[in-house]
């Protein structure tokens, strides 16, 4: 696999993984009951399927944590997300803290690309900010300057 495609099939993993959020949010299915509704749709072949898996139950077991995370950092509170603005900065977060493999300018460009496709108008910007300032929290490193 060639690390474009690579890339792609990450990405599509993310956004499968905002879509899963979405629904445990609002209607309240369990890690399986989710895994094997998105394992079943067409596109799930093309994503990185241990990726998916690995990340939704963690994100589930951990949310108390990460949500946390948000109050801490976000300047509205938790009541004022609403479930997709909400599920991606979950994955952000749980990238940040359980996947440090994964550099944290990638974490934020996909929350910010994921936040402009599928978030309000405008919530790129508030994804942005709270995984910056999450980045330097749970990582404890300021990132890269920009060149």
């Amino acid at each position: 696999m060639t690390s474009e495609r690579g890339a792609r099939a990450r990405h599509l993993a993310r956004e499968l993984l905002v879509k899963a959020l979405y629904q445990w949010q609002l209607a309240g299915h369990g890690v399986a009951e989710l895994s094997a509704q998105f394992a079943a749709l067409p596109e799930f072949e093309r994503c990185d399927r241990d990726y998916f898996a690995e990340l939704l139950p963690v994100i589930v077991h951990d949310v108390e944590a990460l949500d946390a995370v948000i109050a801490r950092q976000a300047a509205r509170g938790l009541e004022q997300l609403d479930a997709v603005g909400r599920g991606i900065l979950l994955l952000g977060l749980a990238e940040l803290k359980h996947r440090v493999d994964v550099p944290s300018k990638v974490v934020i460009n996909e929350g910010v690309e994921l936040a402009k496709r599928y978030g309000a108008a405008e919530s790129f910007k508030f994804v942005n900010a709270v995984l910056d300032k999450s980045a330097r929290e749970l990582r404890g490193a300021p990132l890269e300057p920009k060149p």
